[in-house]
């Protein structure tokens, strides 16, 4: 009996090995995968609650962030040409959808801008694993 138990630790510490490894080595695809779908999101983005738009507000709120890169990448989205930006971009709880830049999620850290792509991979790297 204990030897099946070692059997299957060995099996499942093998398959982790296996899949940080896969992980690692496909990292790029991962990431150029997330941004394509990310990007394909905003596009589509609506407030009516599809599943693409949660997942865009989700995003946003919980990483403080706005757009892919910046909040600039909704000027070129549907959504902005006829509402604004979207509710999650907002600094404040209370804020609605609009234009002023001053309002949304830009913040700094160093030199480099926190987007929400970034934020994203950094906080779910460890989730690979």
């Amino acid at each position: 009996m204990l030897k099946l138990y070692a059997m299957f630790l060995t099996l499942i510490f093998l398959v982790q090995v296996v899949s940080a490894m896969l992980g690692f080595v496909f990292r790029h695809e991962i990431k150029n995968t997330f941004k394509n779908n990310y990007e394909n999101a905003l596009k589509h983005y609506n407030s009516t609650g599809d599943y693409r738009s949660n997942a865009v507000d989700k995003i946003q709120n919980t990483l403080h962030c706005c757009g892919i890169t910046d909040y600039k990448d909704w000027t070129d989205t549907d959504y902005y040409s006829e509402k604004g930006f979207p509710k999650s971009c907002c600094k404040l709880q209370d804020c609605s959808p609009q234009r002023d830049a001053d309002q949304v999620n830009n913040e700094l850290f160093g030199i480099y801008q926190a987007y929400c792509l970034s934020r994203a991979i950094t906080n779910n790297q460890y989730e690979i694993v």
